[in-house]
């Protein structure tokens, strides 16, 4: 009893320091970005509000790398094509590499054109919103993290921006229509994001997984995979990575990105029929062909995240800049150095630090993932993207990772349940014939393809038409049916804390609105 104490002992010792190593990295960040940003703006008047705003951003960042990064190495890691370290580093370079290569010079103050920034006159007070604004979305992510819940930081800093806006300026300063389709979202989003992965999967398991020789069929598919994988992917680097640094409409994009494609089909097709001709003809052997595509998944994500979510963490601070410098309210303004310099250091310490619980969270909590299922997940993350902004449909891009977990979760109970209720038949069928001709039979229908499969029902039921289940075998077919393969506990936790993002971190920026004016107006 006394080892069992001592050991409890020892257990919170050791995270009682984790914690306290954490806090202190945080506290020398912070430190860090105060002493940085006093002497970059030590000459301008107003500069103790800019640290001030500086502090918040990076706490901003920090919590961007803590919970929206996680969708994009999270099903690698929960598939094991990439350790949680390894997932780490990659994110955090490519995440870091994306703001600074490709964040861009200028920022829109006014994120969504959510309020009308026309109706705020007076520059103190546009800095006092923002500011809010920010700090708001920060503490609602920072909540979303403490609880596992993945929650759109975009959301998070709509919510904080509109909270701030009708505290200063009252109800008719929200454009109204655009919180309505950014509403629209929260169901867009996980909807397609959902359908797709399950296609893709669903797709997988039909022209690989269920055939008789897998490996003849990994050898023709696989890549064909990869290169639809690099098709949508340049797309969607080109269209949503780079925009910032280089403009181009979707068709010249789209063939781009299909170039690109052709001529990566021909280079790894050789190389996969290599490490094909090597596996074993079984689906767990089949995985491993997927490893390579999905760490290059994460990379191109994380860049791509990195370059065109770092405004939510700096975009506030540039516009705060914007009007401590030069005295007004701008709809535009240019990213300092050092603003994009908090930005991407956040991010990347904020998922090096706090990182690893929503990883576990997307990766592994909500229905277990191997490494088709994986890219399958990577695939929904950049085609609906690209399908979305065509359609000029709002969507987020946490929604969409994580619609694309559910997706391939509920497909994985659905296909469960099927094969479960033609075991059940064939059980059923053979209820008079001894054990040994039931398991033959059932170890040959396991390894027959689809259409075999269905073949060999149909035989069942033209042989004995007028078969029934027993009570007995009702009652365990009940409870087959009653398997589930997605945590419904996750996907309540995650689908509220979607639902009141916005509503969360408005009333939390209104608050603070009012805070601040309080304490710098005489």
């Amino acid at each position: 009893m006394d080892l069992k104490r001592i050991d409890k002992f020892e257990q919170k010792i050791g995270f009682s320091r984790n914690e306290t190593l954490r806090l202190s990295l945080v506290l020398l960040f912070m430190i860090g970005i105060m002493l940085y940003t006093h002497f970059n703006v030590a000459d301008i008047s107003g500069h103790t509000l800019l640290i001030v705003a500086a502090m918040i951003g990076g706490y901003m960042a920090l919590n961007i790398g803590a919970n929206d990064v996680a969708n994009n190495v999270g099903p690698a890691v929960g598939s094991k094509a990439l350790t949680l370290a390894g997932a780490i580093v990659i994110a955090g370079v490519f995440e870091a590499s994306g703001a600074l290569i490709a964040g861009g010079d200028v920022v829109s103050t006014i994120k969504k054109g959510i309020i009308n920034s026309h109706m705020i006159k007076d520059s103190a007070v546009f800095i006092w919103l923002m500011m809010a604004a920010l700090l708001a979305g920060a503490i609602w992510l920072n909540i979303a993290t403490a609880v596992g819940a993945p929650v759109s930081t975009t959301h998070s800093i709509v919510g904080g921006v509109m909270g701030a806006g009708i505290a200063a300026g009252g109800w008719g300063i929200v454009n109204w229509d655009k919180m309505a389709a950014i509403a629209s979202s929260w169901v867009i989003s996980p909807v397609l994001g959902g359908l797709i992965a399950a296609a893709f999967l669903y797709f997988i398991k039909h022209t690989i997984t269920y055939k008789s020789d897998k490996v003849a069929a990994a050898k023709r598919i696989v890549p064909l995979l990869v290169a639809v994988m690099a098709w949508s992917f340049s797309t969607y680097l080109i269209m949503k990575g780079l925009k910032k640094i280089w403009k181009i409409d979707f068709l010249l994009a789209l063939g781009i990105g299909f170039a690109i494609a052709v001529v990566l089909f021909f280079i790894v097709k050789p190389f996969i029929v290599r490490a094909a001709d090597k596996l074993e003809n079984d689906k767990q052997s089949i995985n491993n062909l997927f490893t390579i595509p999905l760490i290059f998944a994460a990379a191109l994500l994380s860049f791509a995240h990195g370059a065109n979510d770092v405004a939510n963490a700096v975009g506030p601070l540039a516009a705060i800049n914007e009007a401590i410098v030069h005295g007004g309210v701008a709809t535009k303004a240019p990213i300092p150095l050092w603003v994009m310099m908090v930005g991407a250091l956040g991010i990347a310490l904020g998922l090096a630090l706090f990182g690893p619980k929503l990883i576990r969270t997307v990766g592994s909590e909500i229905t277990e993932l191997n490494k088709m299922r994986a890219f399958s997940i990577a695939m929904a993350a950049s085609i609906t993207v690209i399908i979305a902004s065509q359609l000029g449909l709002p969507v987020s891009s946490t929604h969409i990772a994580v619609g694309g977990v559910f997706g391939v979760g509920f497909l994985r109970e659905y296909l469960k349940k099927s094969y479960d209720r033609m075991v059940d038949e064939i059980i059923e069928h053979h209820k008079d014939a001894d054990q040994e001709t039931i398991e033959a039979f059932l170890l040959e229908f396991q390894k027959a393809s689809v259409n075999n499969k269905r073949d060999m029902l149909q035989k069942l039921k033209e042989k004995q038409m007028d078969a029934h289940l027993s009570k007995r075998e009702r009652k365990t077919l009940k409870k087959v049916y009653r398997k589930e393969l997605v945590k419904r506990s996750a996907l309540l936790k995650i689908a509220a804390a979607w639902v009141i993002t916005v509503p969360a971190s408005a009333l939390l920026a209104a608050l603070i609105y009012y805070t601040i004016r309080g304490m710098l107006l005489p």
